[in-house]
């Protein structure tokens, strides 16, 4: 629990991320040795970062650093009493943990490496871990961090929040790995498991303390209300076998109403400076439509419709015109929508994404052409690599074949 703050108060005293966890290290291995024979202390998290703190003193001095350091150390040293009762301010503390999110996601790692680099200092998670969240190996996770530390201090990458100029474009790789470890949570790419709820819960934490880091962010507050309303269906979305629900399935009665009041506030949040919406808020705001609608015959489709064209001219997208076609044929009709997926057939960026035939299957199946939609649910089948999805697919295949009058 401790970890990312007393990771982030070093790397600022250090310099060096990669230094920072491995004297962190050191300290909890202190901690081990020592509480059992002397007992807990009464405040272990401070016990924690003194002890860290310390020994990341005797290490800037052991590499004749000290002379640089010696204004900032003295610095820390001044606002923090020696005992173990005193641990940095909160304001000190939620500096830092900005810092090391800007430092974790910085550009100029692979998304991969900011992932990874991400949930090892700010989750708290062990490679293994990550591995078996990502469906990679250990030893993978484990190099892909390695370079990653290696990389940020090769680049001189600084410990530190970034100007103004530089703020957006940070942000917005920041609010893209906590995105990227949320949907793979939702809806896994891969295994045996439709979903992993707990990498969800994973961005969702992290998304909240960059709220609170930077409460002045819309985007932030957008990303927020987009995984709480999203994040509020979890329960809903499995069955008790592990099978997916599809969303016009789903009971709407176990869609967790405090998360969807936490998400409506944090859209509310991210509305208030009277700018236009961002790309996460958008999507909470298509959430939104879901979220008030008591049965699905009540969804304002042609509101979502209305929205995916506002995200669609902010981030132009193929995989959000494929979205938007699914809301056109609950609107309009599946006959409509057929013509915009038909359209995108021919964008390179979809050739092996298994949701465009998936789509293309539906609206065809819907349209009464069921020959047609069983062989685009048995290609859609094909291209997915998670087992519960494909099982669903092939579920599609077997109806549209009984439809059609011909055998599975």
């Amino acid at each position: 629990m401790e970890s990312a703050k007393i990771i982030a108060r070093l790397a600022r005293m250090l310099c060096s991320v990669a230094l920072a966890e491995e004297i962190a290290q050191d300290a909890f291995v202190a901690a081990l040795e020592q509480w059992p024979e002397r007992g807990v202390p009464e405040n272990p998290a401070a016990w924690l970062m003194t002890t860290a703190r310390n020994r990341a003193i005797d290490q800037l001095r052991h590499v004749k650093l000290a002379e640089r350091k010696h204004a900032s150390i003295a610095g820390d040293l001044d606002s923090q009493s020696e005992g173990e009762g005193i641990s940095p301010g909160e304001n000190a503390i939620a500096d830092d943990l900005l810092r090391l999110m800007f430092v974790a996601c910085h550009p100029v790692l692979t998304v991969e490496a900011r992932v990874a680099l991400t949930l090892r200092l700010l989750g708290g998670l062990m490679p293994v871990e990550i591995a078996r969240a990502f469906l990679a190996s250990e030893a993978a996770i484990q190099q892909r961090i390695v370079r990653a530390k290696r990389t940020l201090t090769e680049a001189r990458v600084p410990f530190e929040v970034p100007d103004a100029a530089e703020r957006a474009t940070r942000l917005a790789s920041v609010l893209e790995v906590i995105y990227l470890i949320f949907n793979e949570g939702y809806a896994a790419t891969a295994g045996e498991h439709w979903m992993r709820p707990a990498l969800c819960d994973e961005a969702l934490r992290l998304g909240r303390i960059l709220a609170e880091l930077a409460p002045q962010e819309s985007d932030v507050h957008g990303l927020v209300a987009l995984m709480e309303i999203q994040a509020s269906r979890l329960g809903a979305r499995v069955a008790a076998s592990g099978e997916p629900i599809l969303l016009m399935q789903q009971d709407r009665s176990r869609w967790d109403p405090l998360m969807i009041g936490r998400g409506l506030a944090a859209l509310a949040r991210a509305e208030s400076d009277g700018r236009a919406l961002g790309p996460y808020a958008l999507q909470a705001a298509i959430a939104v439509c879901h979220a008030r609608a008591r049965a699905p015959a009540e969804t304002d489709w042609k509101r979502i419709v209305a929205l995916y064209d506002a995200l669609a001219a902010l981030t132009p997208s193929p995989v959000i015109l494929l979205n938007r076609a699914v809301a056109v044929s609950m609107a309009y009709g599946p006959a409509a929508a057929l013509e915009i997926v038909d359209e995108l057939r021919h964008e390179s960026r979809l050739v092996d994404y298994h949701l465009l035939p998936s789509v293309r299957g539906d609206l065809l199946e819907k349209l009464g052409r069921f020959e047609e939609a069983r062989a685009e649910f048995a290609r859609a089948a094909s291209l997915t690599r998670n087992a519960r999805e494909r099982a669903l697919l092939l579920g599609r295949v077997a109806t549209c074949g009984a439809a059609g009058g011909r055998p599975s």
